[in-house]
């Protein structure tokens, strides 16, 4: 089956290999499109300069969320579930398309996508982009000419439809999404499942600082953010904790400590974990803050200080066990 449509744009022709099934999907903003796609110049040996099937993993975008390549989703508006069609694209819509192909072969290869890029304008960042770090896609950014886009659209969901990544989520999505991965953090710490608490809370923190890097630090809204990620920056160390992850709690600890040094429980966790790696003197300085902001915690900063001298009183006796012989001369015969 191959006919060929024209869609009502400029400089694109469409060509149905496999025909579809059911009706045009219904796109919105926040649906997100997973389809398989080749990337053809339009020359006699219809060259191939991208395929997504030799990744092993389809392709996706959001719709509304300024995919560099705006002809893509024009595309895929015209598909149906299951079909396969070619699209012959003029160079007034391929201009961008070096860019970004080199997005999608970073992350293929496992690198950082916006490696290379400063933080300048967008006109001091065309003088970055003079090469793509792949000798085809410069040849392409030099010189912009029809492309071959062929595409399997395999699935439409819908934005309530599938668990939103953090970076696609809008302002209000991401504030609904903090208590309710907070509660789920919450749940799986009751059943002593840790790891996965940890990562609830982690990705409610990173909803969080998402939003705050919008703001004007220690600002009302920024404060107010803030209030909210210093529980969770909590659980998530006292499930750390748990886990052993002790170097872990200690990166985190003293980064909340920069920021509120009158935190009692972030000393607390901190003394715990210096404790655990044997830094006796940093962990008894920790357990006198907590006892100094939060008399409340008199009792615990005892107890873990009682356990804290017992176990260093352990550790010295098996030192000296253990190199007491060392420096002896060897008996003669």
């Amino acid at each position: 089956m191959e006919e060929t449509y024209l869609l009502n744009v400029e400089g694109v022709k469409k060509k149905i290999l496999h025909g579809g099934q059911g009706e045009l999907p219904k796109l919105q903003d926040g649906s997100k499109i997973t389809f398989h796609f080749q990337t053809l110049k339009d020359d006699f040996e219809r060259t191939v300069i991208d395929d997504s099937r030799e990744a092993g993993i389809p392709m996706e975008i959001i719709v509304g969320k300024m995919f560099k390549l705006e002809i893509w989703e024009t595309l895929l508006r015209s598909m149906r579930a299951g079909e396969v069609a070619e699209f012959w694209c003029d160079a007034i819509h391929t201009g961008m398309y070096a860019l970004v192909s080199r997005g999608m072969r970073r992350i293929a290869e496992g690198r950082d996508p916006l490696e290379g890029q400063k933080h300048r304008c967008g006109m001091g960042n065309m003088f970055d982009y003079h090469s793509t770090g792949y000798e085809d896609l410069d040849e392409l950014q030099r010189t912009p000419q029809p492309l071959i886009f062929i595409m399997e659209l395999f699935r439409v969901e819908e934005p309530w439809a599938y668990k939103r990544d953090t970076w696609a989520m809008s302002k209000e999505e991401k504030l609904a999404a903090v208590p309710v991965l907070h509660r789920e953090g919450n749940r799986l710490v009751l059943r002593k499942e840790f790891g996965q608490a940890a990562e609830k809370y982690q990705e409610a923190v990173i909803c969080l600082r998402n939003l705050q890097a919008k703001e004007k630090p220690w600002e009302d809204g920024w404060l107010k953010l803030e209030s909210l990620v210093t529980p969770l920056v909590l659980n998530y160390c006292q499930c750390q904790l748990e886990l052993g992850e002790y170097y872990e709690v200690l990166e985190h600890t003293t980064e909340l400590l920069q920021k509120h040094n009158d935190n009692a429980k972030a000393y607390f966790k901190r003394a715990k974990a210096h404790a655990a790696v044997w830094n006796e003197r940093e962990a008894r300085e920790d357990f006198l803050r907590v006892a100094h902001l939060d008399p409340s915690m008199a009792a615990a900063v005892k107890k873990e200080l009682k356990q804290l001298g017992e176990r260093m009183r352990k550790k010295h006796v098996e030192d000296r066990k253990r190199y007491q012989g060392l420096f002896q001369s060897p008996r003669r015969p």
